[in-house]
């Protein structure tokens, strides 16, 4: 295992004032850990899901004015690029780590995801432990903790993923600062793998009404 865990210097990034200043900090200090995850977790994943997943580390490349408040690896099964796709992310705010799965605006099957994950909605809702979130906005660090949401709100946030040009809709875990820099890697990557263990059946769905063979 490569990921040597979360440090305060990680989170610290997010401090960084500028453009350009805080982008070098991070290609430094926490893009060579993003990336170490990226190659332990496409494998895993690939395992699980019985198919090919690539890592995408977030290069923030169109970035011309306000530095990132996060940063992320991406994980999907095409090699080319993630966000037209859904996939999973494990990143950093500088207040809490996540892992996740995603269906954000770019994918252009999201409609067909959305009506897929409303005919299963029991499923769906009780796939997710309480203690997740859920996003409608992948720039909000803020989430709806699952214990909170009612099956009639999830249902509108879903048909909002689909319906919406902007909808998207995420799910997942989110670890706080002063845990994750207290866990050993090994214990973050247990938790991490066994978030993306929980949700692969989410996925498994998506793709399934994406009409991409599994």
């Amino acid at each position: 295992m490569q990921f040597m865990g979360w440090t305060d210097e990680d989170f610290e990034v997010f401090s960084v004032p500028g453009l350009e200043p805080r982008m070098d900090v991070l290609k430094r200090q926490l893009r060579p850990k993003l990336e170490h995850l990226g190659s332990d977790l496409s494998i895993y994943l690939t395992e699980i899901l019985g198919r090919r997943m690539y890592p995408h580390v977030a290069k923030h490349a169109r970035r011309t004015v306000n530095p990132p408040m996060d940063s992320w690896v991406a994980l999907a099964a095409d090699k080319r690029g993630y966000k037209k796709h859904p996939h999973f992310e494990v990143g950093l705010w500088d207040t809490h780590m996540y892992a996740q799965f995603c269906v954000i605006a770019e994918c252009p099957e999201r409609s067909r995801i959305g009506n897929s994950w409303l005919h299963h909605l029991s499923a769906v809702q009780a796939q997710v432990p309480e203690d997740f979130f859920w996003w409608i906005d992948h720039t909000q660090h803020q989430g709806v903790k699952a214990s909170n949401l009612s099956r009639k709100e999830l249902a509108e946030f879903i048909q909002r993923m689909g319906t919406s040009r902007s909808g998207e809709l995420l799910v997942g875990l989110q670890m706080e600062r002063k845990i994750a820099i207290q866990q050993t890697p090994a214990m973050v990557m247990e938790r991490i793998r066994g978030c993306l263990a929980t949700l692969a059946p989410l996925y498994l769905l998506a793709v399934q009404a994406e009409g991409v063979e599994t």
